[in-house]
């Protein structure tokens, strides 16, 4: 039993979260500031063009899902294995995540480059649509190919207290990459003007700066890399507690990311506007994000480093606080996308149909972001950083699954409910599983030290 009285130091700890939290939304910003300079940028253009990229773009949130549940794991053990001070393991850990990541990019890449055209029809039927994005995927592929490897690279260094650094390289990358869009969809400099092909080229571009950071950065002193000599050794025993851990969530991701992807497609669906609308909205959701998600990894981190080394009580302990934090993270984050609609709605080029579903998506998803924060902290963060991956996959069977997509389809295609409905419906998920987490939290099962001596 573990002792629930566990006194923390509140100086050394926000120290420490904002250590690791600051740098990680920052991060996390700054990679949502991606999609939303092409979505401003594109939609000084045409509303087509922004709504085509932004269709595309699922690709790679899928491709991402897919990565996420990998680097996950591996920053799941990372974490522990590195409050225990075991560096060989890292090691061996960093080279598990690069032959998978490794594995899934290849995949990504050619389904864009052989069928981008039936990678559209999943979200659209509108051929002007399915036109742009192709042709934005058959560029944009290449950067899927890179972007896994260096997943890899900033996870380790995360978890191996070089947070700052990979928050570094992601940002020199994104601001690389916003530059770029400006150059390449405009047309400066003389060059030519290149719209949604011209996004996908700074993509593909900006991937390869980052790439080549983490490759630099990380042959410097005092960091992980990986240990090529036993590149393909495999040790049974760390293989299957990743596998434990991955496979969870490599079900919840896919369940998550799928899922997100058929709100998309459901809306998408229901005609240009709504999904010029959502296409914006989603930009929005992204970018008030970066908050909790920087607060999860750092839950994460701080929760599987107290585990990893034996530290039961207070691993509990800083659990309990950072799920208190995820509530004040949740109310904040509210009352900046209700301040930030009426600057949003005038922000982009849309039809007055489009504003009016823009409008009504704010404030729907102004109330979602409550659950949003408090389970991304929660279930990504602090359940995650002791192991507890598989309620993660449930909660996203039942709440998503068997809830808000048939809801949605029902609303869409049989009822025909307006679009704010629908809307309404895909955000369901978050919200409602709030008592079911708060339960499984009180459970305490992700109090657990998962490293092997």
């Amino acid at each position: 039993m573990v002792n629930t009285s566990t006194r923390i130091d509140n100086k050394a700890f926000y120290e420490r979260l904002f250590q690791l939290a600051l740098p990680i939304s920052l991060q996390s910003l700054m990679l949502a500031a991606v999609a939303a300079g092409d979505a401003l940028m594109l939609g000084r253009i045409a509303q087509a063009e922004m709504t085509a990229v932004s269709l595309a773009s699922q690709i790679q949130f899928v491709q991402n899902m897919f990565l996420g549940a990998v680097t996950g794991a591996g920053a799941i053990l990372g974490a522990q294995y590195w409050g225990k001070n075991d560096k060989t393991t890292i090691q061996d850990l960093f080279n598990l995540m690069l032959r998978f990541c490794g594995i899934i990019s290849i995949v990504f890449f050619t389904a864009c480059e052989l069928f981008p055209g039936a990678l559209m029809h999943i979200f659209t039927h509108d051929p002007e649509l399915i036109e742009i994005g192709s042709t934005y995927l058959r560029i944009a592929g290449f950067s899927y190919l890179i972007t896994g490897v260096s997943q890899c690279y900033l996870t380790i260094m995360k978890v191996s207290d070089h947070v700052p650094p990979s928050a570094y390289i992601s940002t020199s990358a994104v601001i690389i990459n916003i530059l770029l869009n400006a150059v390449f969809i405009f047309g400066l400099f003389g060059l030519p003007r290149m719209e949604a092909r011209g996004a996908a080229l700074a993509t593909t571009l900006a991937r390869v700066a980052e790439l080549c950071l983490c490759l630099g950065i990380s042959s410097g002193k005092n960091y992980i890399r990986p240990a090529f000599s036993r590149f393909f050794q495999h040790r049974k025993a760390l293989a299957q507690d990743f596998a434990k851990q991955c496979l969870p969530l490599m079900g919840g991701s896919l369940f998550w990311g799928v899922g997100f992807t058929s709100y998309t497609a459901i809306v998408g669906h229901m005609g240009a506007d709504a999904a010029a609308a959502n296409s914006v909205a989603a930009v929005v959701r992204d970018l008030i994000c970066c908050m909790c998600n920087g607060i999860g990894s750092a839950a994460g981190i701080m929760v599987g480093n107290e585990l990893g080394a034996g530290r039961l009580e207070m691993g509990k302990a800083y659990g309990i606080k950072l799920k208190n934090i995820s509530y004040v993270i949740g109310f904040l984050s509210t009352g900046i996308v209700l301040l930030l609609t009426p600057l949003v709605v005038r922000m982009v080029i849309l039809t007055d149909s489009a504003r009016s579903y823009l409008t009504g998506m704010m404030i729907i998803m102004a109330i979602y972001m409550i659950g949003r924060c408090v389970n991304t902290v929660t279930i990504n963060g602090v359940l995650d950083g002791g192991g507890d991956t598989l309620f993660d996959m449930y909660s996203l069977a039942v709440c998503m699954w068997g809830i808000a997509i048939p809801l949605a389809l029902l609303g869409a295609f049989v009822f025909h409910w307006p679009v704010l409905a629908v809307y309404a419906c895909t955000c369901l998920d978050e919200v409602g599983k709030i008592p079911w987490v708060m339960l499984r939290f009180r459970k305490y099962k992700w109090v657990k030290d998962l490293t092997r001596n």
